[in-house]
């Protein structure tokens, strides 16, 4: 059977059965999918970044003096806050350049080189936002919670929005890295059939 292989790409002809061998290349179907997910990531990503960047909180202090201080808290008193901000910021760029190349794999389904490069760019920008969403969660959480054993205070009884705010950008950054992780997954998928 092996010689008639061999015999059949000599002479040209290709049986059913090595036909048959070769994947078929990745449908349209997949392209519009990570089309459609690259656009979702782009927005996720693009409002926490917004809502957190745009966050201001003043309040008056409980005690009045003989004039009145105003207390403000910006995404910036937090060094984790701004790499959150940078971090969505730079995934929302990344996702829409990305955007041409995922228009080009609806044309041309078969390009192999460009579906690798963006694999090896989108697990690098889900390790990036991975990075700022968790540090930002994690000062969250003691923002809303509070540490007695470290005498860590909770201040979203006193900054209120700005906690609120955080916690709504957070979970629109974690949609942001779903939709990064399927589209790791959905381009590995295509690579694979061909």
């Amino acid at each position: 059977m092996g010689k008639e292989k061999e015999n059949a790409q000599e002479t040209g002809e290709v049986s059913e059965e090595v036909a048959a061998e070769t994947p078929p290349p990745p449908s349209k179907a997949i392209s519009l999918i990570d089309f459609m997910m690259r656009i979702v990531a782009a927005v996720s990503t693009m409002g926490s970044a917004i809502a957190v960047a745009t966050t201001t909180t003043q309040t008056l202090p409980s005690t009045f003096t003989n004039f009145i201080r105003f207390n403000y808290r910006q995404y910036q008193d937090f060094p984790t806050f701004t790499f959150f901000v940078v971090s969505n910021a730079i995934a929302t760029a990344y996702l829409v350049l990305s955007l041409a190349l995922s228009i080009f794999h609806i044309f041309k389904t078969g390009a192999k080189v460009t579906r690798t490069v963006l694999i090896i760019v989108d697990t690098t920008i889900l390790s990036l936002l991975t990075a700022g969403a968790s540090a930002a969660a994690a000062i969250a959480y003691i923002a809303h919670k509070g540490n007695d054993q470290a005498k860590w205070m909770r201040i979203c009884e006193r900054y209120n929005s700005l906690c609120e705010r955080v916690s709504g950008a957070l979970v629109g950054s974690f949609m942001g890295i779903l939709a990064l992780m399927l589209l790791v997954f959905l381009n590995a998928v295509a690579l694979s059939r061909k």
